[in-house]
């Protein structure tokens, strides 16, 4: 018997824009981003993923990695994306997001990933998840982004 299915062709990547790490991870100097900690540290076919500290820089007063900064992780993952898959002449700014925090983190590292729900002319919806070093769940996030001409 000989398989007569047709082969399945690979989901187009939805960034238009390549950047290298270093280009990316350069952007954030003079940022929120720089003092927090967070480096990207991969640029896949359809994600953005990058990771930050919980130390004194992220945790809240009782010892606990703070709902704000795992919000601004997800935001900053989201919106790189999102400026990824902008076309020329545009970017995008965050119109909403939301975040639930499932696990609390007291130390190491946590590590995000963004990836599109949706990315269309004038929106974008990203789905973030924030993990601990054990890749537990910590964090999901769910961002929208208006794709707006550069001024």
């Amino acid at each position: 018997m000989t398989d007569t299915a047709a082969p399945v062709a690979a989901t187009p990547s939805p960034f238009r824009h390549r950047l290298s790490l270093d280009a990316l991870n350069a952007l954030s100097k003079d940022t929120a981003m720089e003092p927090l900690g967070i480096v990207f540290t991969e640029l896949g076919h359809d994600f953005v993923r990058a990771t930050m500290p919980v130390d004194a820089r992220t945790k809240q007063p009782y010892g606990l990695l703070h709902g704000g900064a795992s919000v601004l992780l997800a935001e900053t993952l989201g919106s790189t994306a999102g400026g990824l898959c902008a076309p020329d002449g545009y970017g995008v700014v965050g119109i909403e997001i939301n975040a639930n925090h499932l696990r609390g983190v007291r130390s190491g590292t946590v590590t995000g990933t963004a990836r599109p729900l949706h990315v269309g002319g004038r929106t974008q919806v990203w789905d973030i998840r924030i993990e601990d070093e054990a890749a537990r769940l910590v964090c999901t996030s769910r961002l929208t982004l208006a794709v707006v001409a550069r001024a």
